[in-house]
C-alpha cells in the first residue's frame, strides 16, 4: 500500500493524477511518439536549477525500419464491390479465364460490359481491372503515367462477413512484427480502434503495446510531437532545451519510485524520447496540409474533404517513415440502395485515395504497398441504373458475402514489381455462377489466414519469407513448402 501512496505523491509533484488509460500514458510522454506537455511553473524551475541543462542519458529515438516497405491499408466499411465491377476475377486459369455472363451479372457487370467483351479489361496497373472500373478511374485521376507503369497488384478471391466489425481482416500488428516501424510510432489509423479502422486484427497477432496512434486529420498528425504553448514563447532550439530540463528534474524523482529498475528505465527513457523527438521534428513537419509535395496531389480544396484529409494525414507519416504502417478507414461501403450511382461515387472516391498515395510514394521516391479489404461484399439481380452516375451498369440489392474478394497494390521506384509466376496476379478464383471458391486456397473461407498471407506477401516483398513462421506462428498457411502458393510478388527491396 505504502508503494502506491509514494507513487501518487510522485505524480503529484509532477503535476499530474496517477494515469488510468493508454490516452493518460500517450499525453504525460510516458510512450514514445506523443504530444508534449510542460507545466506552468517550468520557466521558475529552470531559473532556479541550473543543473537542468546537464546530458541526459541517451535513451534514443525509435528509427524507421531501415529498408522496410511502407505499408497502408484501406478499410472500406460496409461491403464494398471489389470482386468484377472493379478488379475482374476469373476461374481457375486466372483473371483472364472470364466467368460466363450470368457470372458477372451477379457481379454488376450487365451484357455488354462482361470481360470478353471488346475494350472491357484494362491491365495499365499490371493487375486487371475492368476498363470502366471506378475505382481504376479514381487511381488514375490522382496518379501519372510514371507512377503507374511502377505498380502492380494482385487480387485474392477470399470471403467475410457482412456489415460487421468482427472480420479479423487488418493485418497492421502483423505488418509491424514484420518489422516495419516508425521513427514516432509503430501504427497509426483513422480510428481510435485497437486495430485503427473498422474491421478487426487478428487476435494472435494483437501487441497492445504498439496500439495504433489514431490519426485522422491534419493536427492529429502534428500533435504527434507539440510542445504547446512553448512553441509560440521561444524558439524550437529553446523549446528543445526547456524539454531537456523537464526531463532532467524529472529524473530525480523517478529514482525515488521503489518500482523495478525496469520501470524506471521505461520511464527515464520514454522522457528522454521525448525531448529528442520535440529536438528532431516539429508539428509542421508532419502537417500534410504544410507540405508542397503533398498538396500538388491533394489540393487545398481536396483537403476540406475527410476522406481526403483521413487519407493525406496517415500517408504523409508512413511513406515518410514516421510511421511504419496505416490503416485509412473510409465509410459508407454498404451501398446496396437499388442504386448503382451511390456506389460508383464512393468507388470514385477511394480510387482517387489510392491512386493519391501511390503518386505520393512516387513523389518522394519510396515503396509502397497498398492493401484493400471490405467486410463482405454486394450483388446485383441484373437491374439497369442508366442515370449519369450509375453509368448504364447493374444497380447494387444486397450484402454477399460469398462475392467478396481483396487486393493489393505495390509501387517501386526501381520498375514495376515482378510476380514469382504468371499465375499470381489472382490467387483463388471464382464459380461460374459468380460466387467465389471458398476451398480454391486456404485463405478463401478464413479471415484470420487471409491476414496472416497479407504479412507474408509483406514480407516476401521486402525478402524476409525466411523469418515468416517466427513473426507469425500461429498463421494457419501449412509447412514453408506450401506458402510460395500464396505469394504473387518478387523482393522489391
Amino acid at each position: 500500500m505504502s508503494k502506491h501512496i509514494e507513487q501518487n505523491k510522485l505524480l503529484n509533484m509532477l503535476g499530474h493524477g496517477r494515469p488510468m488509460t493508454r490516452r493518460d500514458f500517450l499525453g504525460r510522454g510516458l510512450i514514445p511518439g506523443v504530444g508534449i506537455l510542460a507545466a506552468p511553473s517550468l520557466l521558475g524551475l529552470l531559473m532556479r536549477s541550473p543543473a537542468a541543462y546537464a546530458q541526459a542519458a541517451d535513451c534514443g529515438v525509435a528509427t524507421a525500419a531501415v529498408g522496410k516497405v511502407p505499408f497502408l491499408a484501406f478499410d472500406l466499411s460496409g461491403g464494398a464491390s471489389i470482386a468484377g465491377s472493379n478488379v475482374i476475377v476469373g476461374g481457375p486459369g486466372g483473371q483472364l479465364d472470364f466467368l460466363p455472363p450470368e457470372g458477372y451479372l451477379k457481379l454488376g457487370l450487365p451484357a455488354g460490359m462482361t470481360p470478353d467483351k471488346a475494350n472491357q479489361v484494362n491491365t495499365q496497373l499490371g493487375l486487371a481491372f475492368h476498363a470502366d472500373s471506378a475505382f481504376l478511374r479514381g487511381i488514375v485521376s490522382k496518379a501519372s503515367p510514371e507512377t503507374i507503369a511502377n505498380v502492380n497488384g494482385a487480387v485474392i478471391c477470399a470471403r467475410s462477413e457482412n456489415d460487421t466489425g468482427n472480420n479479423p481482416h487488418n493485418p497492421m500488428y502483423g505488418i509491424a512484427k514484420a518489422g516495419a516501424n516508425g521513427s514516432l510510432v509503430a501504427l497509426i489509423g483513422n480510428d481510435s480502434s485497437e486495430s485503427g479502422g473498422k474491421s478487426r486484427a487478428p487476435t494472435t497477432m494483437v501487441d497492445l503495446s504498439i496500439r495504433p496512434t489514431k490519426v485522422a486529420k491534419a493536427s492529429d498528425a502534428a500533435g504527434l510531437v507539440n510542445t504547446g504553448k512553448l512553441a509560440t514563447l521561444m524558439n524550437p532550439e529553446d523549446a528543445a532545451l526547456v524539454m531537456k530540463a523537464v526531463e532532467q528534474l524529472s529524473a530525480p524523482k523517478i529514482n525515488k519510485l521503489t518500482e523495478s529498475q525496469l520501470v524506471k528505465t521505461l520511464m527515464t527513457c520514454s522522457y528522454s524520447q521525448t525531448t529528442a523527438a520535440a529536438t528532431k521534428f516539429t508539428p509542421a513537419a508532419l502537417d500534410p496540409t504544410q507540405d508542397s509535395k503533398l498538396t500538388q496531389i491533394f489540393t487545398a480544396d481536396n483537403l476540406k474533404n475527410e476522406v481526403f484529409m483521413r487519407t493525406a494525414s496517415v500517408m504523409k507519416l508512413v511513406i515518410n517513415g514516421y510511421a511504419g504502417a496505416g490503416t485509412i478507414e473510409l465509410g459508407g461501403y454498404d451501398y446496396h440502395d437499388s442504386t448503382r450511382a451511390n456506389g460508383e461515387r464512393k468507388d470514385f472516391a477511394a480510387g482517387q485515395a489510392i491512386g493519391a498515395a501511390l503518386e505520393y510514394a512516387k513523389v518522394m521516391q519510396k515503396p509502397l504497398m497498398i492493401y484493400v479489404f471490405s467486410d463482405g461484399a454486394v450483388d446485383s439481380n441484373g437491374q439497369i441504373d442508366n442515370s449519369t452516375d450509375g453509368r448504364g451498369k447493374c444497380v447494387w440489392k444486397g450484402d454477399n458475402s460469398s462475392t467478396a474478394s481483396v487486393f493489393f497494390l505495390v509501387y517501386s521506384p526501381k520498375g514495376r514489381p515482378q510476380l514469382t509466376a504468371s499465375t499470381k496476379q489472382q490467387i483463388g478464383f471464382f464459380k461460374a455462377n459468380g460466387s467465389l471458391e471458398t476451398t480454391a486456397t486456404p485463405i478463401s473461407n478464413n479471415v484470420d489466414q487471409l491476414a496472416a498471407a497479407i504479412v507474408l506477401n509483406y514480407m516476401a516483398l521486402n525478402n524476409d519469407v525466411g523469418k515468416f513462421g517466427q513473426v507469425i506462428p500461429s498463421n494457419g498457411l501449412g509447412a514453408p513448402s506450401a506458402w510460395d502458393k500464396l505469394i504473387a510478388f518478387q523482393p522489391i527491396v
